[in-house]
């Protein structure tokens, strides 16, 4: 008898835990790119690479977005270099910031 309440126990939990589908994957995805791309000041902006997902205890996920600094503005110095930003996006919240990041990799 103690066998089977084990056993009914055990299935009870691997119905409950499972991984998040590959539809929710793709929307959380969708978001982050979507969310970093908005946020950032570059022309003709990409993401540059895979997203770098930090583990649940930090809760962020990185995206480098690459392309080119605006003529105009505030950014009129940069004469249309190419440039890279870094977003974190936190997962949990659905915030994302960014930040200037032509310093993290070398130029071409």
């Amino acid at each position: 008898m103690r066998i089977s309440r084990i056993a009914l126990l055990a299935a009870l939990f691997a119905g409950a835990v499972q991984a998040s589908s590959d539809g929710a994957w793709q929307a959380q995805d969708k978001l982050q790119r979507e969310s970093c791309l908005a946020l950032s000041h570059l022309q003709n902006k990409k993401i540059l690479g895979a997203p770098v997902l930090f583990d649940d205890s930090v809760g962020y996920t990185a995206l480098m977005i690459g392309g080119r600094y605006s003529q105009k503005g505030a950014q009129a110095h940069m004469k249309g270099k190419e440039g890279r930003e870094l977003c974190l996006f936190q997962r949990s919240t659905g915030k994302a910031t960014i930040s200037e990041a032509d310093s993290l990799l070398p130029p071409k």
